[in-house]
């Protein structure tokens, strides 16, 4: 049990995914760690890499020294660059080597989380390199961990746990965000109201409406005549919303009502992870 309350859920999400994780890749062939997933340059093998990389630096181990080939095509930011360090440092582990080192970080992770006395609101530096409080990263490592579950049950073909623990958490942070990207990012206009209409594990229905001062605001309840209505499945919604996929390449999983170029601006904006 972890020592505060308020920040057992999001250790419990984040055990989940790890272990649904540790239990993907254990049996996987040598070959299957280099199968390629919707992130650019990155292979199953580079996924789980990233999780131990910044699982490690949540434990307070230091970063690898370690210099990043010219040739990376997909890192273009300082912020990509951070991110592939921990990753192309294990680029020639074995399939036996990354599940042992997975399976230690792990353990190391929960043993910390059972024994964290710090307050939630305490302000710690993330492995993201921002000075962030303690249930913020916490809430923030449980969504990745599960998002790249997704990722890796995508690549080798193993569906599930789409409405688990951090699944549900995972929904609950887009529609904290999903005003923003309605109004701000896909630009509804003052007086418009855009209602989503997702189907599958998690299905919800929500309403973004934009009022004449232009404030967006999220309820639950439906529009009567809305501006536009965008309807598809959670798995879809997912990889839109984390930039797995262009809405052209899902555009037989998307249903538009309404005006289809305010709708179609949304979704060509609507991914908000970095």
């Amino acid at each position: 049990m972890i020592v505060h309350p308020s920040l057992q859920s999001y250790a419990d999400a984040w055990s989940h995914s790890i272990d649904a994780i540790s239990e993907l890749v254990k049996p996987l062939v040598e070959g299957e760690w280099s199968r390629p997933t919707e992130l650019p340059g990155w292979s199953v093998r580079d996924i789980v890499s990233h999780i131990i990389g910044l699982e490690s630096e949540m434990l307070g181990d230091p970063r690898p020294i370690h210099s990043l080939p010219r040739d990376l095509f997909h890192v273009k930011t300082d912020f990509a660059r951070r991110m592939e360090l921990q990753v192309d440092v294990r680029r020639h582990h074995t399939g036996p080597e990354m599940t042992a080192e997975l399976e230690y970080i792990v353990l190391r992770r929960k043993r910390a989380l059972r024994e964290d006395t710090r307050d939630p609101e305490t302000v710690v530096r993330s492995p993201l390199g921002e000075d962030r409080s303690l249930k913020y990263i916490l809430r923030q490592r449980a969504f990745d961990v599960w998002v790249h579950e997704q990722d890796l049950r995508r690549a080798l073909g193993h569906p599930g746990n789409l409405d688990s623990p951090g699944g549900q958490l995972t929904r609950d942070l887009f529609l904290l965000v999903l005003p923003k990207v309605v109004m701000k990012d896909g630009g509804a206009p003052a007086g418009s109201s855009i209602v989503f209409d997702v189907s599958g594990p998690l299905e919800f229905m929500r309403t973004v409406r934009v009022d004449e001062t232009g404030q967006a605001t999220l309820d639950s309840s439906v529009s009567l005549g809305p501006t536009a209505t965008i309807a598809t499945d959670w798995e879809t919604y997912l990889r839109l919303a984390c930039g797995r996929v262009k809405p052209a390449a899902v555009a037989d999983r998307v249903k538009i009502e309404g005006d289809r170029d305010l709708a179609q601006g949304i979704l060509d904006r609507f991914a908000f992870t970095p």
